[in-house]
This record gives C-alpha cells, sequence and structure tokens, in this order.
C-alpha cells in the first residue's frame, strides 16, 4: 500500500526524486498521467493495467467517457528512475500540475499523487474545515 507523505523539488531537467519506499512499491518502470484536483497520478504496471482496463470498458459512445479517456491516456508515460531514484516529470505533466520547484508526493494506497507544494497546501486548506462532515458522509457508505 502506497501511503505517505514526501516533500522534494523538482531539478532544471524536470526530474524528481522517488522516495525509496514507493520506489519498492512502484517496480521498475511505472506510468505518469494526469490527475485530478490539480496534481498528477503516478501508478505502478499492475494498478495501470487495472485502470487502463476500467478505461477500456467505458462505452465510446458516451462522449464523457471518450472525454475521461483521453484525460487520462493522451498524458500517460511509461517512466522509470534514474540510478540516483529521480524521473522526469515530461513537461506537459509540468505544467497541467503546476510544478515549479518544491513538490509534495503523496502515496493514496494504489498510486502516487504529485502535487506542487503551493497547490497542495491550498487543497489542504480548502478541505480542512470540511473533513467531519465527509468523514459522517463516509459512515453512512459503511466506511
Amino acid at each position: 500500500m502506497l501511503m505517505g507523505e514526501h516533500a522534494h523539488t523538482v531539478d532544471a531537467k524536470g526530474r524528481v526524486i522517488l522516495p525509496a519506499e514507493f520506489r519498492a512499491d512502484l517496480g521498475e518502470h511505472f506510468v505518469i498521467t494526469r490527475g485530478l484536483d490539480t496534481c498528477l497520478f503516478v501508478y505502478g504496471e499492475e494498478e495501470w493495467d487495472k485502470f487502463s482496463k476500467k478505461l477500456m470498458s467505458l462505452p465510446t459512445t458516451n462522449p464523457e467517457a471518450r472525454a475521461i479517456v483521453r484525460y487520462f491516456l493522451s498524458g500517460a508515460r511509461q517512466l522509470e528512475c534514474d540510478r540516483q531514484g529521480r524521473f522526469l516529470i515530461p513537461s506537459n505533466l509540468r505544467q497541467h500540475a503546476k510544478l515549479k520547484k518544491d513538490v509534495v508526493l503523496n502515496g493514496v494506497i494504489n498510486r502516487i499523487e504529485v502535487w506542487s507544494k503551493d497547490e497542495w497546501n491550498t487543497y489542504n486548506d480548502s478541505i480542512s474545515s470540511s473533513v467531519e462532515q465527509m468523514a459522517a458522509t463516509l459512515a453512512d457508505l459503511g466506511i
């Protein structure tokens, strides 16, 4: 299970260190793509296969389904770490997530989210006052 929050920086070439514990869970090759909430999603190959199969099962006759498949797949890239444990975030994905220098990598069960530190702080501030209400809603769902 991927979990935890790690602060890192993007170097001049667009590379970020992937924490060793995340490298162990992701494996040698992994996929990065656009995420939701102004972040990037990083999946290990097995989890990416599961996710992409779900996307493939969506009906191509539905415009929203086509749009979401395009959203995730057009930005997707297969990556691997270099000998120093860094991976290169493509420039279009850095722009999407507003990544400049300081970033946060969060383990979120089956994926990693890559956030701009500023965007992550803004997001956390925006939800902090409603976490208890969200928890109550999840309790209604049996969680």
